[in-house]
């Protein structure tokens, strides 16, 4: 199993909304891409909860059965699409891939 793992913390205002309307967003278009191809395992995406000490605001937590479907779903033409969108309004990103 491939774990793919991707958190994002997000600029206070871009693309004309703020922070929590774009988490928003994000969260769906995210969301969207969750049966895009097959070996996906295990797919989530997490919002940080208010109250709570966090340095990101988003989370996506994946499982594929190899690195084949982690390309086919990195490489899928609606997963491609949200890029844009994730790169104006994200501040800082971190991924981890490892294998289980």
């Amino acid at each position: 199993m491939l774990h793919h793992i991707v958190m994002w913390k997000l600029k206070d205002h871009a693309e004309g909304a703020d922070r929590s309307t774009n988490v928003r967003k994000a969260q769906a278009l995210l969301q969207a891409c969750a049966a895009l191809v097959p070996g996906v395992v295990r797919f989530e995406v997490g919002t940080a909860q208010p109250g709570l000490e966090c340095t990101y605001d988003l989370v996506l937590n994946t499982t594929f059965t190899d690195h084949a479907a982690l390309a086919a779903y990195q490489n899928h033409p609606d997963h491609v699409a949200i890029k844009p969108f994730m790169k104006a309004v994200v501040q800082e990103r971190q991924c981890m891939d490892y294998e289980t």
